[in-house]
């Protein structure tokens, strides 16, 4: 005999990646796929945007339900965005208002009521106010941010998904480079300069300094975003650390700035959230020591390499990664909204974490800087605090299959989901 009791509608979640991508992002998409697929009863399809947002806002959507086990599994692994990222910021309601409601309207369409946001302080703020624009409209969605930026500049989390390998990378590199140059230094080169991202946030230049253990040991200078650069202070370090060791590694921010707090690289554009573009601040301090102290040098720029390389990334914030995707999910099904998964250090002399939730209100458009007790009294390393809080975080090695002598990347099927909507226009297009 059939029940009399209705049986209650299902409803889709739609996931988007958004900024920069990390050599662990997708870990997080594992996580919000297999567990929403353990929650059948309150989650039909999850629905991923086609480039991030963009996605969602061109109705371009990925039918994630036809992905095999194993190829979500395999996510763990793959670094990139699985189904495309963009650099696209919604601006205040009241600017985008036209934007907010066309998310609404497609997610309406595709009977989307839970929306995941993996991302960065921007996207915190994006996640936030769609919860707000649903809220005054009615639409009953529920809204999680996903946190994701190797710059760990969020803050309430004690560190940010993605960073822990990017500095594992950057402390590995150093290393790595600062014997090679140390291995030639008495009759070739003396300079070694590894450029780091960090636009405003000296985190990922800090963790090159995990590799400097002892006195002398490469990087010998770390320049940060937090510290005024002084040309005159710092030739006269790198002329010491030549004359002691015989060559000098240094580890540089590409925000590092002068004492008018305008940046040693600007070039003079901005990217699409509105911040400066970059040139490149290794070419800068390595010519001006040639200039000033005639030494030969080289230099790196790290750039996409230090998020993308997850051979090498810390098993940590493997884990820590898809920790938050599922913990996004969990929230979601339970009612909480305009909340965020963050990495909570438990106290103890030994490193352990555990999960808990802030409100994006709190996160959203808040940028966390290197404290004054990380960074050196003479502003060019870490302090001890500083190396007890990073270390912890480049723990473990997850390394991906290999085949033929390279890594064995997935790549999904990224089927699309048809259209129901007309074309949307970018305002102002």
């Amino acid at each position: 005999m059939a029940s009399s009791r209705s049986k209650a509608k299902v409803y889709n979640a739609f996931y988007a990646q958004s900024g920069g991508v990390t050599a662990v992002i997708n870990a997080s998409a594992a996580g919000v796929l297999e567990t929403a697929r353990k929650y059948p009863k309150k989650i039909g399809k999850v629905f991923a945007g086609r480039d991030g947002i963009i996605g969602a806002l061109q109705e371009n959507l990925i039918d994630t339900s036809g992905e095999s086990v194993a190829a979500i599994a395999g996510l763990k692994h793959t670094p990139g965005g699985a189904f495309g990222s963009c650099r696209y910021k919604l601006k205040s309601i009241s600017q985008s208002r036209a934007e907010y409601e066309r998310l609404l309207e497609v997610f309406a369409a595709h009977d989307i009521r839970y929306f995941f946001y993996n991302g960065g302080n921007d996207s915190m703020d994006t996640a936030n106010k769609v919860a707000q624009v649903a809220a005054e409209h009615g639409y009953p969605l529920t809204c999680v941010g996903i946190p994701k930026t190797v710059d760990n500049d969020l803050p309430i989390t004690d560190n940010s998904p993605g960073f822990g390998s990017v500095a594992k990378y950057v402390a590995v590199s150093i290393r790595e480079a600062g014997l090679d140059v140390a291995s030639m230094a008495s009759s070739s080169t003396k300079i070694f300069v590894l450029e780091v991202m960090g636009r405003h946030a000296g985190w990922i230049a800090a963790a090159g300094g995990l590799a400097s253990e002892k006195a002398g040991q490469p990087p010998h200078i770390i320049l940060f975003p937090e510290v005024a650069f002084d040309p005159e202070k710092f030739l006269a370090r790198v002329d010491a650390c030549v004359k002691q060791y015989g060559y000098c590694a240094l580890v540089v921010s590409e925000g590092v700035k002068n004492a008018d707090g305008k940046f040693l690289a600007e070039a003079g554009t901005v990217d699409a959230f509105g911040h400066s573009q970059l040139g490149g601040v290794a070419p800068v301090i390595a010519q001006l020591i040639k200039d000033k102290l005639g030494y030969k040098y080289h230099y790196a720029v790290a750039d996409y390499l230090q998020r993308s390389a997850r051979h090498i990334a810390a098993k940590t914030d493997l884990e820590q990664a898809y920790a938050v995707g599922k913990a996004a999910v969990e929230f979601a099904v339970k009612g909480h909204s305009a909340v965020m998964p963050v990495i909570v250090r438990k106290k103890g002399a030994k490193y352990a974490w555990e999960i808990g939730m802030a409100q994006l209100s709190d996160i959203a458009n808040v940028e966390r800087k290197m404290p004054a007790n990380f960074i050196s009294s003479d502003g060019f390393h870490i302090t001890a605090a500083c190396r007890r809080y990073l270390l912890p975080l480049i723990q473990g090695e997850a390394y991906p299959p290999y085949q033929d002598g390279l890594p064995a990347y997935v790549q999904l099927k990224n089927r699309a989901v048809k259209k129901k909507l007309a074309p949307w226009t970018a305002p102002g297009k």
